[in-house]
């Protein structure tokens, strides 16, 4: 049986390893990770895109969708 301190020689370690993966694995850039997750990709976005999310969102109404679609294409 292992004691207390032999444990924690070994846990200690290990927890530490995949830490640092994780850190490494969540630090890279999202392309090449292939990340399908909409905030990744948002600098791709038109402000048209942009506000026909928030319409279908419910973020602003049919008005407001309107008027700031037409301020966009003024």
């Amino acid at each position: 049986m292992m004691s207390g301190g032999m444990l924690l020689g070994w846990l200690v370690p290990l927890i530490l390893l995949v830490l640092a993966g994780r850190w490494l694995l969540g630090n890279r850039p999202a392309a090449s990770t292939g990340s399908t997750d909409p905030s990744s990709r948002s600098l791709d976005k038109t402000p048209q895109d942009i506000l026909r999310e928030r319409y279908a969102r419910g973020e602003i109404t049919k008005d407001e969708y309107e008027e700031m679609r037409q301020a966009l294409n003024r």
